[in-house]
C-alpha cells in the first residue's frame, strides 16, 4: 500500500484543457448570418481578408464564447448561454462598454470592437473582441513555463498585483464613473444572489444557505473604497505571458464589472484558491491541480493584496463566506439551466454536487 507521499502527483504530468474545440452540439448559431454582418460592420483595418471559420471556447461555464477567423486575423464573439437567464447576468452590453474604454488605460482588458443588440443575427445581444495570446491555468503549470523555478509562487503573486493594479484604477478618469451604483453595493449583493438562490433553490440544501444568507446580512462590513469590481477574478479567468509567470496578460469575462467594494473581488479570488493544508471536505480550487503547483497561501495572497491597495484585509473572512455563498448559488444556477434543457454542457449535470462543500466553508468562515 502505497501513500500520497510516497506517490506525488506531478502537477506537470496531464495536458491542460484545450483552449479551443469544435462547437458543442445545440450552441451553434447562424454563420452564414453571423459572417456577412460581421464583414459589414467590423472595422476595416482589422483586416477581415481570408475564409471564415469558427471554433468554441469550451472550458467556461455560462456565456457562449466562440474564436471567429477571417484568414489569419483572429477574434472572440461572446453571447450570453441559451435559455431564461437570471436577471442582470450576462450582459454584453455591460462587458463591449467596459472593454471598449478600458483598454486604453488597463493592458490587461482586451478590446471591444463591435456590439449587437439585433437577436436576428445571433439570436441575442452579442459583442466582438480582440483575442489575447498566452497561457490560461487551469491547474497544470504551461510547458512554456515548466523548466523556471517557483513558478507557482510567481503566477500567484503576479495574479494579485494585477489585480490590485486593476482596484487601483479610476472610473472617472476612464469614462465609466457611470458603471454602477457604488452607495450599497454589498448589500445590494447579497439580497441579490438571494433573490437568485430562490428562483433555483434546492429544497435540501434551502434552509442552509438561507441561514448564511441570514450571517452575511447581520455582520456586513463597510466598504472602506469604491473602485470597478469584475466580479469573477480567479486564476482560470487570467492569462498569463507565455514563458513568464510574472507577467498577466489579460483578464476575461467582465460582463458583470460594476462599481463597488474591491474587497469583493478579493473574496472572490481567495474562494477559489487552495491552501496545502485545506480539507476534502471544504478543499479550494478551480481546478484539482492548483492544490500542486506551489502557490501562495491564501493569507500570503490576502496580505500581499493588502499591501497592494493600502486597504485592511483584516475583515476579509467575511468577504471569502460571501463568495463561497455566491458560488453555491452560482452552481445551483448553472445545473438548473441543464435541468429544463437550457445547456447542453455535460458538466453541469453534477455541478451542484459542489453545494455542500461550499456552505460549509461559508459557516466555517462565519463561524456558525
Amino acid at each position: 500500500m502505497t501513500t500520497d507521499e510516497e506517490t506525488p502527483v506531478d502537477p506537470y504530468a496531464d495536458e491542460s484543457a484545450p483552449e479551443t474545440a469544435e462547437v458543442r452540439p445545440g450552441e451553434g448559431l447562424d454563420w452564414v448570418r453571423i459572417e456577412a454582418y460581421l464583414r459589414a460592420e467590423l472595422p476595416a483595418e482589422l483586416n477581415l481578408n481570408g475564409p471564415f471559420e469558427v471554433l468554441q471556447f469550451p472550458n467556461g461555464a455560462a456565456n457562449l464564447t466562440y474564436m471567429i477567423r477571417f484568414g489569419t486575423t483572429e477574434l472572440v464573439l461572446r453571447r450570453p448561454p441559451f435559455g431564461t437567464l437570471a436577471p442582470g447576468a450576462h450582459d454584453m452590453k455591460r462587458e463591449h462598454k467596459v472593454l471598449s474604454r478600458l483598454w486604453e488605460f488597463f493592458d490587461k482588458a482586451p478590446r471591444a470592437y463591435l456590439f449587437c443588440d439585433d437577436h436576428d443575427i445571433a439570436g441575442s445581444d452579442f459583442f466582438v473582441m480582440q483575442r489575447r495570446q498566452g497561457e490560461v491555468v487551469r491547474g497544470i503549470i504551461p510547458e512554456s513555463m515548466r523548466d523556471l523555478p517557483d513558478v507557482g509562487r510567481r503566477m500567484g503573486l503576479a495574479l494579485v498585483d494585477a489585480i490590485g493594479e486593476f482596484h487601483l484604477l479610476d472610473p472617472d478618469e476612464i469614462g465609466l464613473g457611470d458603471l454602477g451604483r457604488p452607495e450599497g453595493f454589498v448589500e445590494r449583493q447579497v439580497g441579490g444572489w438571494k433573490k437568485r438562490w430562490d428562483l433555483v433553490a434546492n429544497p435540501q440544501h434551502d434552509a442552509r444557505m438561507t441561514a448564511i444568507h441570514a450571517q452575511l446580512e447581520s455582520s456586513m462590513p463597510e466598504s472602506q473604497r469604491v473602485s470597478f469590481v469584475h466580479n469573477d477574478l480567479k486564476l482560470d479567468n487570467s492569462m498569463f505571458e507565455t514563458g513568464n509567470p510574472d507577467k498577466v496578460v489579460a483578464f476575461f469575462d467582465w460582463d458583470m464589472t460594476t462599481l463597488g467594494d474591491p474587497l469583493i473581488d478579493a473574496g472572490t479570488l481567495l474562494n477559489y484558491w487552495p491552501n496545502p493544508d485545506d480539507s476534502e471536505e471544504v478543499r479550494r480550487a478551480s481546478h484539482d491541480g492548483m492544490t500542486r503547483m506551489g502557490l501562495p497561501t491564501r493569507a500570503e495572497v490576502a496580505q500581499r493584496y493588502g499591501e497592494k491597495t493600502d486597504l485592511d484585509v483584516s475583515g476579509i473572512g467575511w468577504y471569502e463566506a460571501f463568495a463561497q455563498w455566491k458560488t453555491a448559488v452560482v452552481v445551483q444556477q448553472l445545473h438548473h439551466r441543464w435541468v429544463v434543457g437550457d445547456s447542453t454542457d455535460e458538466r453541469m449535470e453534477t455541478i451542484a454536487d459542489r453545494v455542500p462543500a461550499l456552505m460549509l466553508a461559508a459557516e466555517g468562515l462565519l463561524g456558525s
